[in-house]
Formats: C-alpha cells, structure tokens, sequence
C-alpha cells in the first residue's frame, strides 16, 4: 500500500525537465553522427527524391475503348469454307474495358424443341424407363427428363430429355484453335486519362502521331514503345505465353496501363507505359475448368416456321484493359509537412545514444550521476533551512544540562546583562 501510495505520489508531485549533458566519446559520438546521416538520407533521398514528397499527388480518372481488326478463314467439313472478320470473332462488340476475342468453338447446328437422348454419364445412361424420372433436372442436364429410355446411338441407351434438339457434345475440344490465325489480329486500345485535382488530360495517342503512322505501327517495347496498336499474339508472347496453347481453351490476359506523371516537368514527358501479364495463371496441376469460355446462341426459323438456333460455346481471350497511375506537382503544405517529420525523427538519434549511454556502456552508472539531478521543492528547502538555528539553539541546551548533571561544579555561564558589564 505505502509503495502505491509512494508511486502516486511520484506521479502526481514530480516534473522531469531534459538536461544537456556534453559526452566526449568517440564511440557515443560516432553513433551518434551516422544515425543522423542514416536519417538525412533517407529524408533527402527517399522522401524527397524518390517519393517526392515535395509534391501533391492525384489518383487517374481513365476510359478506354478498343478497336479489333483481322480477318482469318476457315476449312471444315460442317461449314465449309469460311471468312471471320470482326464482327463474327469479338462477342460482344462492346464491353467495359474489355475485349473478347474467339479463338475456339464448338457448334451445334439445327437445334430445335423437341424430344431427343441425352448426353450419355454416370447418370443419364439406363437400360429401361425406370431408370429414367420423369420431370428430373440436374446441373448438367440438357432438359427435362421425360421418363423414357431410348437409343443415343447403336451401343448406348440414355434418357431421353426434352430440349433444345440435338443437345451439345462438347466433350471433345477442337485441337489446334478453330481460328488459328486470331495470331494476327490487332487491337487499338484508345485511352483518355484526366487529373482533375490538376485539371490535367492526355491520351495515349500522343499529339506527335501522324495519321500515317497511326496506320502502318504495331506495338513493340523497343522500336515502338507507345504504339497504341497490339497484335494479340504479342501480347500472350509478352506475358510468357504460348499463343496456340492458349488459343485452345482460352484464358483471360491483363493489359495494363501506367501513367505516373510530374505535372513538375513539361506535358510531353507524360506518358503511358504498357505492361502485359496472364491473369488467370495457369496451373498445370489443377487442370480442373481451365481457360474462359461462354455459350450464345443465333435464332431464325426455318422453311416451315419452326424456330431453330445455332448454338455456339465460344473460347477465346479476354482482354482487359487496366489503367492506373499517380500524377504529382509541386506543393508547400506537403513539403512542409515532410520537412517538419524529418527534423522529428533526428530526436531518434539522441534517444539511441542515450540508450547506449546510460545501458550499454561499462560507467553507465558515472552517466546516470552526470544525466540525472534531483532537486527538491523550493519551499521545503526554505522550511527546513529556518529551522536550523533552533536546532542548534535545542542542541546547546541539551548539551549543557547534560554536563551540569554530570559535574554539579560546572556551571553555566551567565548571559550578559548589558555591553558596559566587564568580567
């Protein structure tokens, strides 16, 4: 209790106030300087410098649109011979910071409602009707079962579904790509950015292009580092990816776009940087749903009336346009507040040293006795101080009536009565 009381008391009556105390040691004086120099590196080149922190930063307002050109043609004995522009390959013709471009497909001709067997699997082949439930529908299924077993060719028998007839075999993927030659296609990416902090704008169709060479330049990070023209298999080869592997199953490709600018520096010198990167990384041990692809399909009535579609699963490459960037420009309240933070942290070298002084080194305890002084309260000091005459005085008294009990001869002397008294 009387230590808790003793460590309130400390708190509450007691006020620590620094002390400059001048070391003269080599050791604690070298430390000293090379935290200090540490910390004015970093300051200057790293805050400054490298981060400029000099400058007020904006984040990039962006849109983007594309532009697909190629044409390819196909040889196949269920569409014969056949030319893909733009319009049959980019699904759809518009997205949000998006492209997406078939590479790969399966078709189903000449579907129509009706009666028809299903896919045969574990659970879809039978060898009667009750095997097959009447109105039962699974994730997978084509349609609704109808409650019959019939042929799905000359060795198997499954259910037999209503659905859109014939139901899709997409079992087997056609290698190589359908469209093979989806290689050469090129892609414009048009991309206008806005700081509107600064009320900056720009696009990536620098004002120094001519028409001419708008037309004839493909991207390429040596000759044409700001070519706003890609060939899609540059950008697969870019993101360390076989184009034709790919083309098979699909996958989804990132294009990216940096515009880090010092609004500090002339208009001309802020410009877009293109980096290219596979987005869903591709696992060669988990082969489970790989690539990207999506179903569609194309209506029309026959002849007789009757609606019938074409069904398309489409694989392909999506790309998708990402933009960011940071601009910056000169600014006192930042580079203020930055200066301000790095003349706080020198008091980081002061504390160091101070921990090597007085923990660290052999006469810690001579520093302590050097670092540290304790003072008392004026007034107590005061106090104590006019009560010492009659300490003395009390003293005296004590001592003498001591003597007297002792040697009844001894007497004490009279006090003079006046100045004119002579013993």
């Amino acid at each position: 209790m009387a230590a808790c009381c003793g460590a309130v008391r400390g708190f509450l009556f007691e006020y620590d106030t620094p002390r400059i105390v001048l070391i003269r040691s080599r050791k604690v004086g070298l430390i000293n300087r090379a935290v200090q120099l540490a910390i004015l590196a970093y300051v200057i080149g790293w805050v400054f410098l490298w981060e400029k922190g000099y400058q007020e930063t904006d984040s990039v307002v962006s849109s983007v649109t594309t532009k697909v050109k190629g044409v390819t043609m196909t040889n196949t004995s269920t569409l014969g011979t056949r030319i893909w522009d733009v319009a049959d390959y980019v699904i759809p013709p518009q997205e949000k910071n998006a492209v997406f471009i078939m590479t790969n497909v399966i078709f189903t001709l000449n579907q129509s409602q009706g009666h028809c067997p299903e896919l045969p699997d574990d659970n879809t082949e039978c060898n009667n009707n009750s095997s097959c439930v009447p109105g039962y529908v699974s994730t997978h299924s084509n349609g609704i079962q109808t409650g019959a077993c019939i042929p799905y060719n000359s060795s198997i028998k499954t259910c037999e579904v209503f659905a859109w007839c014939p139901v899709e075999d997409d079992y087997h993927i056609p290698k190589p790509a359908f469209l093979q030659g989806a290689e050469n296609f090129t892609i414009l990416v048009k991309n206008n950015i806005w700081y509107p902090k600064f009320n900056f704008s720009k696009r990536n169709i620098l004002p120094t292009f001519s028409s001419t060479y708008l037309k004839n330049c493909i991207y390429d990070a040596q000759t044409d580092p700001f070519c706003p023209i890609f060939r899609l298999g540059k950008i697969v080869e870019a993101a360390g990816q076989n184009f034709q592997e790919m083309a098979v199953e699909g996958g989804v490709m990132g294009l990216q776009i940096n515009w880090n600018c010092n609004l500090d520096r002339a208009a001309s010198h802020c410009v877009p940087k293109y980096s290219f990167r596979r987005l869903d990384n591709k696992d060669s041990a988990n082969t489970v749903s790989p690539g990207y692809n999506f179903r569609f399909a194309k209506y029309y009535k026959d002849s007789s009336g009757i609606e019938t579609r074409t069904l398309i699963k489409a694989y392909g490459i999506r790309l998708d346009i990402i933009v960011f960037g940071k601009a910056g420009k000169f600014d006192v309240i930042p580079t203020m507040i930055n200066i301000g933070s790095g003349l706080a942290l020198f008091g980081v070298a002061t504390v160091l040293c101070d921990i090597v002084v007085l923990y660290c080194m052999k006469k810690r305890y001579y520093y302590r006795e050097k670092k540290y002084k304790y003072v008392e309260d004026y007034e107590l000091v005061m106090r104590r101080t006019e009560r010492i005459p009659d300490l003395l005085l009390l003293l005296h008294q004590l001592d003498v009536k001591g003597c007297c009990e002792c040697n009844p001869a001894v007497r004490p002397t009279p006090p003079l009565e006046g100045r004119g008294n002579r013993t």
